[in-house]
């Protein structure tokens, strides 16, 4: 392209490429202005063969130009860093499998982009753009940052993704705290060396999913603080080296799933300070070391069958830590009580992990046949389940008091008068509720009537103790 086939406002930016200064078309007075009107082909002529200055950069730099035409730059390579801020473009952005030195389009409004396979040596950035059509960037490397902070993507056909990273590798952050998408957001196996950063984000998916991210592996931390989510979050199989962090973000997906990060590797998982997650959280086969889980973010539904994490805080009682298991739609998972139980032994909180394991007892009675919830419910109102070892030494003292009076009142006849010892109505209750030791009393007196009645509820109930007694030792010692 010649400099005389170019506009006033075209040869400006001819001329300030060469030396890589920065063209400022704001002064114009009006936004169709042709003064600030500038062809996007010669934005292409310029970066693909512009003049080159000895001893100068080149560099693409304007600011609220107004852009007409497509630009298009797929496959090409361009050594000259691109700066396009606050400008309008009235046609697409085309870098599919462009290779760019530092590509910027901050503050601008475009209808579309796609950047599929591109490769950035610097920073993709994006900061508070506004794009009225899908972003793509499948496939893309980026040496440095993929920025999208307070950009605002609006698709009109909501049935294709706003953004789509898929299988895009950033060699150091995703910034895009305050992003808002009306659509989905695709991550699906992306790689980012650093940490991917979605505070305050705004993602409404106009499907059922509104960030589709498995399985996404992320170097640093994964941002969703303060953020509000209208639809699914899928990491089914990601991995989260540092910290996958949700606090304070209103999650909502009513009757669907709301998290799913099922079969996910996460160094810590915070959820806390937000609303109660309005849908299903799925943390299914998932490897955590730290889950920060506020009980009040809980949903209605949990799933947690396999879950495996190391520690549980903050430090709560097991009365509120034990919902989330009762609330696990796969029903009784023993799996789940096990891990809890584990996680209260290990910051030495004994009577936290007798609490979850009486609690797993009795949930699982609710599973057994009608004889075997009969047999557990004896086993919980006496001993429970052998986590209460001092209600069954209470029951003895309540039986031998009542059995002590009784026989008190009205001696039992002798069997043989002049051989039976004195009768003592303690040792006798005690003979009639202790079935292995004998102190000769049960065997030398023969109640009637009532009082015989009243002596075989007693040896009964001696049995029934004894019974729950050693099973409840015999769980314990097991589980030590």
């Amino acid at each position: 392209m010649e400099i005389d086939d170019l506009t006033p406002a075209e040869r400006r930016v001819w001329r300030a490429f060469a030396v890589g200064e920065e063209v400022d078309f704001r002064t114009g007075r009006a936004e169709l202005d042709p003064e600030r009107t500038v062809r996007a082909r010669v934005l292409r002529s310029l970066l693909l063969g512009g003049p080159r200055q000895p001893g100068e950069t080149a560099a693409l730099r304007l600011r609220g130009a107004r852009i007409t035409g497509p630009l298009d730059l797929r496959n090409a390579c361009a050594e000259s860093v691109v700066h396009l801020t606050h400008c309008r473009f009235e046609d697409a952005v085309d870098l599919d499998g462009a290779r760019l030195r530092y590509f910027s389009l901050r503050d601008s409004e475009l209808p579309r982009l796609s950047a599929t396979r591109a490769h950035f040596d610097g920073n993709l950035r994006l900061t508070r753009c506004r794009i009225g059509g899908p972003v793509r960037v499948d496939g893309a490397r980026i040496g440095g940052l993929l920025l999208l902070d307070g950009a605002v993507l609006t698709p009109e056909d909501t049935g294709e993704p706003a953004l789509r990273l898929n299988h895009l590798a950033v060699d150091d952050d995703l910034y895009a705290p305050g992003l808002s998408a009306g659509g989905q957001v695709r991550l699906d196996g992306a790689h980012v060396a650093g940490s991917v950063d979605l505070t305050g984000a705004r993602l409404e998916g106009a499907g059922p999913t509104a960030l589709h991210a498995q399985p996404l592996a992320v170097e640093g931390d994964l941002l969703l603080r303060e953020s509000r989510v209208a639809g699914r979050i899928d990491l089914r199989g990601a991995r989260v080296a540092g910290r996958l962090d949700l606090s304070y973000a209103e999650l909502s997906h009513p009757g669907q799933t709301a998290l799913r990060a099922s079969s996910a590797t996460i160094g810590e998982l915070w959820l806390r300070g937000g609303p109660p997650v309005r849908g299903t959280l799925n943390l299914r086969r998932s490897q955590i070391d730290v889950l920060f889980l506020d009980p009040g973010m809980l949903p209605a539904e949990v799933l947690v069958n396999s879950l495996v994490y190391t520690s549980l805080t903050p430090h709560e009682p097991a009365e509120r830590r034990l919902p989330m298991l009762e609330r696990d739609g796969d029903g009784y998972v023993p799996h789940a009580y096990e891990q809890l139980t584990a996680a209260y032994r290990r910051i030495g909180d004994d009577h936290g992990a007798r609490v979850v394991q009486l609690a797993k007892q009795r949930r699982h009675r609710r599973t057994l046949p009608w004889y075997g919830r009969l047999w557990g419910a004896v086993q919980d109102v006496t001993v429970g389940y052998g986590f209460r070892p001092l209600r069954a030494a209470g029951w003895l003292l309540s039986l031998l008091a009542v059995g002590s009076a009784a026989f008190a009142l009205h001696h039992p006849p002798p069997l043989k008068a002049d051989e039976a010892p004195p009768f003592s109505p303690v040792f006798y209750t005690l003979d009639l509720l202790l079935p292995v030791i004998s102190f000769g009393q049960d065997a030398s007196f023969a109640p009637r009537g009532g009082y015989q009645v009243l002596a075989h509820v007693l040896v009964l109930t001696g049995w029934i103790l004894a019974t729950t007694v050693i099973a409840g030792i015999t769980r314990t010692v097991s589980r030590q």
